[in-house]
Parts: C-alpha cells; structure tokens; sequence
C-alpha cells in the first residue's frame, strides 16, 4: 500500500509551527508496511488543497490529510474532501452529542454556533472520536483508494491513531514492518557503507539502510513479515552478518541506547569511577555522561581548564609542557587526564583540548583536538583533525572522545 501525506496549514507553510505529525505519521505507516512515498504541505485555500488531494488520489492507495477540521472559516480539509470524492456532508448526532458534552463539562455559557460544523462527517465516513479535543477523525474508502483525515494538533492526533487509527489500519494490511537497529562507532560513513555493498546491492526483504550521524554510522536492518516470529528470523542472518564484519566497533543493537548510556554501563559494571578535564569542549563532554540516569553512581566530578593557568593550576599540567608542546598538543592532553585523575582519585579519566576556531594557533591548523584517556594511570591519547565550523568541531570531538573512553574501558 502506498501512502501520501497531506499537512494542512498556511502556519506550516511560513514556518510558525513546525510539522512533527510527518515524522509521527511515517513511521507509524512504516511499521505496517505501508510505504510513504509522498509528503504534500498546502495551506488553508480549498483550491489549491483540492488539487493536492486529487493528485494524491491519482498516485497513492491511502491519503492522510492533517488539520483543517476545526471550527473556523479557514478549515477546509473535511469540506474540500468531500467535493472532491463527491459525497456529501452530513451531521452525525453522535459526534454533536460528543461535542455538547465537551462544552457542557468547560461550563462553557454560550456555545459559539460555527463548533457545530465539526459534528458534520462525510457521507459513508468511518468516525474515529476524539478524547482530546472537538474534531473527530474520519475515514472513507472510495473504490480502490482509501482517505484519514485526522485533527493537526499533535496531542490530539497521536493518542487517536495509537489507541484507534492504528489498530484499524493494521486490519486492514496482511504484513508489517520488523526492524534492528545496529549502531557503529569509529568507522565513517563511506567506508562503513562499502563494507556492506554487496548486502545492499543484492538486499530483498530484509533491507539495509545506513544512517550517519556525528561519529558513527547506524543500520536499521528492515523486514516485511505477517508475524514477529518470521520477521526477526528473516533479520537474524543479516545482524549476524553486520557483526562479523564490523566487530569490536558495534557498541549496541538497541535503537533507544546511545554511546554514552554504553560508556556508563560499562563503568558500573567495572565498578570505576570517572571525571573530565575539558578545555575545547567546554563541559560539553560532561554533559552527555550526565545525561545518562544513573550517572552520578560513576560520576565524581568534571573540570573546564580553558586558559593555560586553569590547566596549571587545577590539573598540574606544567609550565615546561605548555611552554615546549603547547597547549594543543599530545603531552598536554596526557597531563590534563592524569591530573584530573589523581585530584578526583577516579579510576577513569578523559581529557579533551584543541582548536575548535576561528583561528589556529600558528602550530596546529583549526579542528585539531588531542583525546587522552587514563585508566589506573595508562594513558592512551590520540590526535584528531575535525572539519567543519566551532561547532561541529566541539561536537565531534566530544563523540570522538566517548569513542576513545569506551574502547579503553573495553580493553
């Protein structure tokens, strides 16, 4: 089945309000197996929506128009619609006696005469009632094509297809979605996807799709099955595949977890203790291994050495290393986490310093970041060259630098 998307709303088209219901809706459909080839944003003009509706009709199986149902003059979905499917509007004393109620339980004295119009349904609809709000959702069936209306605003539209479009809907498809997610760290994205050319050059069902984010490379493998059963036997050959060839660089099979939660997980179970020494990043570092609950039975305490003095100071990083390496260099980076280790007698420490621009230091080109990593007083440290902007550089070498942690704690 193939589906298109219809937003509905002059504020989504000036960018007043930004459209979560698309990413929502797609995959929800995605995990039916219905395939979401078009996205369609229109604003509040019964012409223009017209034409967007009798072009999806004329391309897709199923259309799902968002907004427009409310009670003003400019709501056209349910109205446009029905001109263009040819039936009528009719009033549906259930959905009036709904919306009698809503206002009854606001005390609202005068009901405003145009919230009527939201009990008028297409001729033939299916009525999906709204626990939420005023605007129902309705499904009608046109021959072979099938057209939802559902209300815009997202704390109404959501809890009506979880607990009601999505239970029909899934009557109405033989197959759904199945999916694994396998992360990678520490492989680029180009070099990730040719490692698994041949899986996508000869991929059916499951699929592969490759995701780059910031230091590492997601593969969402993807089956269509009629049962969970068949669905993750059909996944299994092509995870165990994936962890053949990238080994030691995934570091989860779970789509909610991410590196740091790893990290985290991996100083409880050592039962180590951590603390930060960061200069480039600015406490960036810290704040992702804070984000994770349960950090603080890990965490000690974290260090932002910016200036020379403060690295000196604070982490004993000395004069003679400043003044030799400088303090964008890999003898800096090694005192930075030795010296954060021993001040917080933490079993762990990571240090982060480089250029993250505008400008170099004369020795070393903007986005050159040193990592060093201490555990009971092994350092390990590595040289990074990042492009992009302040920024993206900071951003990659905070991922860079949980990289580094966890293949040391790892080892």
């Amino acid at each position: 089945m193939i589906a298109e998307l219809i937003s509905v709303g002059t504020e989504l088209l000036m960018g007043n309000i930004v459209n979560t219901n698309v990413a929502y809706l797609s995959r929800k459909c995605a995990s039916l197996g219905i395939q979401v080839y078009y996205q369609v944003t229109v604003g509040d003009n019964a012409k223009r929506l017209a034409q967007s509706i009798t072009t999806a009709l004329s391309r897709s199986d199923l259309v799902i128009l968002t907004g427009g149902l409310g009670p003003t003059k400019d709501d056209l979905t349910k109205e446009t619609t029905a001109d263009v499917l040819k039936k009528k509007l009719i009033c549906d004393p259930h959905t009036k006696e709904r919306l009698f109620a809503y206002f009854e339980k606001r005390e609202e004295k005068v009901i405003a005469e145009n919230n009527w119009k939201q009990a008028d349904i297409i001729e033939g609809c299916k009525v999906f009632d709204n626990e939420n709000g005023t605007a129902p959702g309705l499904y009608v069936e046109l021959e072979q094509k099938k057209v939802l209306l559902l209300p815009g605003p997202p704390n109404e539209l959501i809890p009506m297809v979880e607990t009601k479009v999505y239970p029909f809907l899934t009557s109405l498809t033989n197959q759904q979605l199945y999916s694994k997610m396998i992360k990678v760290c520490g492989i680029g994205e180009s070099k990730a996807e040719m490692m698994i050319r041949d899986l996508i050059d000869h991929q059916t069902n499951p699929t592969i799709a490759p995701y780059a984010k910031t230091g590492e490379v997601h593969f969402r493998i993807t089956a269509m099955a009629q049962t969970r059963e068949e669905g993750e036997s059909l996944i299994q050959p092509i995870e165990k595949e994936l962890y053949q060839r990238f080994g030691e660089n995934i570091f989860t099979d779970r789509e909610e977890v991410q590196l740091e939660d790893c990290v985290i997980n991996l100083l409880k179970e050592k039962g180590y203790t951590i603390t930060t020494a960061e200069s480039c990043t600015g406490g960036l570092l810290a704040a992702r291994l804070l984000n994770v609950d349960g950090a603080s039975s890990v965490f000690k305490e974290g260090h932002i050495t910016y200036a020379e003095e403060a690295k000196k100071t604070y982490l004993n990083v000395s004069q003679d290393t400043l003044s030799k390496y400088s303090a964008v260099s890999a003898k800096t980076a090694e005192e930075m986490a030795r010296g954060a280790a021993r001040l917080a007698k933490a079993d762990v420490s990571v240090s982060v310093t480089g250029l993250a621009g505008p400008k170099g230091d004369g020795i070393n080109p903007v986005g050159t970041v040193f990592i060093g990593c201490c555990i009971h007083e092994k350092i390990t440290v590595k040289k990074y060259i990042f492009e992009g902007n302040r920024a993206k550089v900071r951003e990659s070498a905070v991922q860079n630098a949980l990289d580094l942690l966890w293949r040391c704690i790892c080892s």
